[in-house]
């Protein structure tokens, strides 16, 4: 049978509770000290102290700390250190609950082991924190032209997250080099499942907007996109020998596979009929400003991030009487020798929503979210009657499920419905300038004069051609 010499330290001010436990069946010799703290039944944490003390001097000690009345002899360093560590204790939880931390009992211990040797833990805060060092990649990058503003923004948006699972985990301070590929695949594990973590560490998300909180599990392409940075990160920091070897090195070849893998479903796009059925439909006023954008996004074929910068500076007219919009897409301005504007002819109906709206909409702001753009789309597929099944596959069950456009509509299904039209007319994939390869069929086409573009555009959507004046007004035949 164990002997059990239970100690606890009160405090008047906490609602924490702590026990020193002794499991052992010696009656001598000197035994090692731990003391749990605990609080109610949903916090357990227990604290090596490093203390050894015969059990004949521990039982000199009563439940509430103080020595038993009527002793007079007792080991005075053991109620010292026990003190101390007590103190300790109450102090280290006191700041895992201030900065909402997992307790655990090796955050634990590490919290306490910072508030014993203060210099040490100011040494290692002297030098740069893995989160300071890729803030300081982030910003410098940006600075010197290597990511464009819209990369920042994710650069950052990985930033918080790593500053969450940081802080989560108790580990906040840690540097560079300390990050291995463990911290990688739960960093990974965290991507996908973030949403978990809101209403458990409330104040980590206290800053962040409504719409901006996880909120769901996160798709693989994304969790592989968030990692990828970081990997730019720790590649840059190999490059520069401030750690010996990327931790994504370390991984190894096969786990690394399928850590950083992607997976596209099957594209899913409009047909030139359903497009047509939009454009037919009449609409809710209320969805009108939807449709508008939405058609205009198909007929340009840009992503929502450039569709969203565009104005009527961005619109010009040719000597032949063509208006087109021309723009540098922000996802393919970085690293580029040369800034070549994509160029994209403005067919009949793209015009006429030009000149009414003048690029107004407010509602492609916000894409996401109960009322954003996407949402919005997917409810005017559904007025239009655009219900149409296509493949999407499921994680879950490793398999296709069959769910209609409407359903699963974004602003990604303009790009997606723009491409295919063209390809219909014989186009190339790259028509419209949309992407940036070096195949002999982008180079064709770039070959071609505005006019050819503008011919080829108007056939493929079935629109007639026009010639317009400098004011956009379509000239009469």
């Amino acid at each position: 049978m164990c002997n059990f010499i239970k100690f606890a330290q009160r405090n008047t001010e906490n609602m924490e509770r702590i026990i020193l436990y002794l499991r052992t069946p010696a009656k001598s010799g000197e035994i090692k000290v731990r003391l749990r703290l605990t609080e109610g039944r949903e916090v357990a944490m227990f604290h090596k102290t490093g203390i050894r003390a015969t059990p004949a001097d521990l039982a000199k000690f009563d439940i509430d700390g103080r020595l038993k009345q009527r002793v007079s002899v007792y080991n005075y360093e053991l109620a010292r250190a026990l003190e101390d560590e007590i103190r300790y204790m109450h102090e280290a939880y006191a700041n895992m609950k201030e900065k909402g931390l997992d307790m655990t009992s090796d955050i634990f211990e590490k919290e306490i082991a910072d508030l014993k040797n203060p210099k040490q833990a100011e040494r290692k805060a002297a030098g740069q924190t893995l989160v300071q060092r890729f803030e300081r990649f982030i910003d410098e990058s940006f600075r010197d032209g290597i990511i464009c503003e819209l990369r920042y923004k994710h650069y950052r948006a990985v930033l918080t997250k790593l500053q969450r699972y940081l802080a989560i985990n108790g580990i906040s301070q840690m540097s560079p080099a300390e990050f291995t590929e463990d911290h990688i695949l739960n960093f990974r594990l965290f991507i996908f499942d973030e949403y978990k973590y809101v209403d458990k560490y409330p104040k980590l998300y206290k800053d962040c907007n409504e719409r901006n909180k996880p909120k769901q599990r996160l798709n693989l392409n994304t969790v592989t996109t968030h990692l990828k940075k970081l990997q730019t990160f720790f590649n840059e920091l190999e490059s520069r020998d401030e750690i010996i070897k990327s931790p994504f090195r370390k991984i190894g070849t096969e786990r690394k596979k399928a850590v950083m893998r992607t997976m596209f479903d099957e594209p899913y796009f409009l047909y030139s009929t359903e497009l047509q059925s939009v454009m037919n439909t009449n609409v809710p006023e209320s969805l009108q400003e939807v449709k508008d954008a939405f058609l205009l996004q198909c007929a340009l074929g840009c992503r929502i991030g450039d569709f969203q910068s565009l104005s009527m500076e961005n619109v010009s007219v040719s000597p032949e009487g063509i208006a087109y919009i021309h723009y540098l897409p922000d996802k393919t301005r970085d690293g580029q020798d040369t800034n070549v504007e994509v160029q994209t002819p403005l067919v009949r109906f793209a015009l006429e929503i030009v000149k009414r709206t003048q690029f107004n909409f407010p509602v492609t702001k916000y894409p996401c979210g109960q009322n954003g753009y996407n949402a919005r789309i997917k409810t005017l597929l559904r007025i239009c009657k655009i219900d149409r099944k296509v493949p999407v596959y499921d994680d879950s069950i490793k398999d296709n499920t069959y769910k209609s456009i409407h359903d699963i509509a974004s602003s990604k299904l303009c790009r997606k419905t723009h491409v295919d039209i063209m390809n219909k007319v014989q186009v190339n994939i790259y028509a419209a300038g949309l992407h940036k390869e070096g195949s002999g069929a982008v180079n064709r086409y770039t070959r071609m004069e505005l006019k050819d573009r503008f011919a080829l555009m108007c056939t493929a959507f079935g629109q007639a051609p026009y010639k317009a004046d400098k004011k956009l007004k379509i000239k009469k035949a």
